[in-house]
């Protein structure tokens, strides 16, 4: 995986929401274990690890934001929360 291209996930965000590319080199024992996790787990995707993960690390760090909070949740349980 060389470079993260975003597409829209119409569960994940809304209308309001802005969208960052971010491009990452990860490590090859990483990038194999999430590639395996993926194709195990077809309703995940690489972008919706990553969010989950670096949400997840800014909660455990004490980082509180509710719509963090709300990404985070809705990655990890496929939910769409709309205000």
């Amino acid at each position: 995986m060389k470079e993260l291209n975003y597409d829209v996930d119409k569960i994940v965000l809304n209308q309001k929401d802005e969208v960052i590319s971010l491009k990452c080199e990860l490590q090859e024992n990483l990038q194999k274990a999430m590639k395996e996790f993926v194709e195990e787990h077809p309703n995940w995707d690489q972008y919706r690890i990553l969010q989950a993960a670096i949400a997840g690390f800014l909660m455990q760090k004490g980082f509180q934001n509710r719509d963090l909070t709300r990404l985070y949740i809705g990655n990890m349980f496929s939910m769409n929360f709309k205000d």
